[in-house]
């Protein structure tokens, strides 16, 4: 079973849709107890940092994420759920992360004045490795991004694929171990998006 991390965040319902489209079972849960008793964990989300944090800390949901990567598990952060993974947001006025991928989360800035903000639609990741989770998509495929802050990965080892918009090129996936992150949303991009979760439903968390 994949345990769907509910921390209050937007948008579960539509990533436990895209599970059932594909046959996954999976369950939105906010219990420790089930998160730990999962095969594999999914946090998912749409919203601001601040709020984010706060209802993982507020929930006790912290060290069920940590030991859920500590244990190994396939683990999957979507959006927000991977803005949070880092050290650091700028995101309303400065929020501590929690730092299970080193890095900052930063605002976008671009100096066209016509470059709208947030970065909504679809654009190109281009992939700088190889993992188990990209099997069977294209370098340079598209997937659909709503955001107003990006990731700047501390480590180019985490840096699994990057996406140019806003004057920057950005981490848009990041992995460690058993963990990958997608800064664009995976149950939004079409037949692609399916496929990496079709992927991650199956993947041992081994690369």
């Amino acid at each position: 079973m994949i345990a769907i991390v509910d921390y209050k965040a937007g948008n579960l319902t539509s990533v436990q849709l895209a599970f059932d489209a594909l046959g996954a079972k999976s369950e939105i849960t906010s219990d420790p107890r089930v998160i730990a008793g999962a095969e594999r964990v999914v946090f998912p989300g749409v919203g601001a940092a601040g709020a984010s944090m706060d209802n993982v800390r507020g929930m006790s949901l912290v060290d069920a994420i940590t030991g859920a990567i500590a244990a190994g598990k396939p683990f999957l952060g979507i959006c927000v759920g991977m803005q949070i993974l880092f050290d650091h947001s700028e995101e309303d006025g400065g929020v501590d992360c929690l730092s299970l991928l080193p890095g900052q989360v930063r605002r976008f800035t671009p100096s066209d004045p016509f470059c709208k903000i947030p970065h909504m639609g679809w654009n190109t990741v281009r992939f700088q490795r190889s993992h188990p989770l990209l099997h069977g998509v294209e370098d340079e495929s598209e997937f659909y991004f709503v955001h107003s802050y990006y990731a700047a990965a501390g480590s180019a080892d985490h840096i699994v694929g990057e996406t140019h918009y806003a004057d920057v090129t950005f981490t848009s996936i990041a992995a460690r171990d058993n963990l990958l992150a997608t800064q664009f949303h995976l149950e939004r991009s079409g037949r692609i998006g399916l496929k990496i979760m079709e992927n991650f439903s199956v993947w041992n968390g081994q690369c």
